[in-house]
């Protein structure tokens, strides 16, 4: 707000001081992932056909956990709709795919799988579910598989196996709220050294399933010439700050709110020069993921991390490749323009 009162730009501090609110509740932000856990999390439920679904993810997916796993997928023919936040399933999807590529570190195979379910009273009984009809979707891996006692806390809030800074704990716990609250279950199968089955479990929907719009990353884009920068953070006031220092360098910004949006844009054919992304991004995929899932794609794409964790911790221990950087939070704005001069201004 200084700067553009020095500026005389006054017309523009109402979005500023609107931020400014929102910037006093971010500590909310770890709120709002217990309540999906609580399962009181907003959702937009729609009549969904998971085939499709499944279908439109396949090969971000096989994108996403690279080439030494193979990707399968088992779609059931004649599937019932299911009411569901087909968002929130997507990314459900995409957060057990990285956790069955995370317990294959030598590669291998991950299958997707969808059925009709009947559950009569002994099976529903087993599933904490109503006895009825359910809409299945079974994520498999042939990884390290897991023992009982890890299984009994994997949907712990904050429970995790992984290393530090590879994961918050939070995935499974808020698949399990969210499959909760639609009024579903999910469940684990699994032993050690035999590989790991999760399946969904949704109820059926008696009605005709959702036609998805494509999704069109063109439209999130504001063309202000000069090269292109896509920015990827959860917090929409970072986010906005980030988005105008782009615009503020007469480059091209496009926006993504958390992995799966920002992947879905860098496999379209939009010429990027710098990827811009928070470490600490929501629903299982942080911005180290995201950043080695483009190189799949986009070998030479230059990567600036934001984060405001340690940075060895989080991003593989601080071996960056050369073409990546990094920006601790809290930082100065002019020292973020700089960095992306520097990176993206001179080629």
């Amino acid at each position: 707000m200084q700067s553009r009162i020095q500026q005389g730009r006054i017309g523009e501090l109402d979005r500023y001081i609107i931020g400014a609110q929102g910037a006093a509740k971010r500590a909310a932000a770890l709120t709002h992932r217990l309540l999906a856990f609580s399962r009181r999390q907003t959702l937009d439920p729609r009549p969904t056909d998971v085939n499709r679904l499944v279908s439109g993810m396949e090969d971000l997916i096989r994108r996403t956990v690279g080439p030494q796993i193979a990707v399968e997928t088992g779609a059931k023919g004649g599937l019932w709709a299911t009411l569901v936040d087909p968002n929130q399933l997507e990314n459900a999807l995409l957060n057990l795919c990285i956790n069955a590529r995370d317990a294959m570190p030598e590669g291998g195979k991950i299958i997707i799988e969808t059925g009709n379910r009947w559950l009569d009273d002994r099976a529903a009984r087993e599933r904490d579910l109503p006895r009825g009809q359910y809409v299945s979707m079974c994520v498999s891996d042939n990884g390290i598989g897991m023992t009982p006692d890890v299984i009994a806390k994997a949907f712990d809030p904050f429970f995790t196996t992984k290393p530090i800074g590879m994961g918050t704990g939070l995935g499974l716990s808020m698949i399990y709220g969210f499959a909760r609250q639609s009024g579903g279950q999910v469940r684990i199968y699994s032993e050690a050294g035999q590989g790991t089955m999760v399946c969904l479990y949704l109820p059926r929907h008696h009605g005709e399933e959702q036609v998805e719009s494509p999704y069109e990353p063109s439209a999130e884009r504001r063309d202000v010439g000069g090269k292109t920068i896509l920015v990827v953070d959860d917090e929409p006031l970072v986010r906005m700050l980030l988005v105008d220092a782009v615009e503020d360098l007469g480059f091209a910004p496009l926006e993504a709110e958390d992995g799966v949006q920002a992947l879905k844009i860098l496999r379209s054919d939009i010429h990027l020069d710098l990827l811009i992304t928070d470490v600490g991004l929501p629903n299982g995929m942080n911005g180290r993921q995201v950043a080695d899932a483009a190189r799949e794609v986009r070998p030479d794409l230059k990567v600036l991390f934001v984060t405001g964790y340690a940075e060895n911790a989080v991003l593989s221990h601080g071996h960056l490749d050369r073409s990546m950087q990094v920006v601790t939070k809290p930082f100065d704005m002019t020292v973020l323009a700089a960095r992306i001069q520097e990176m993206v201004g001179d080629e």
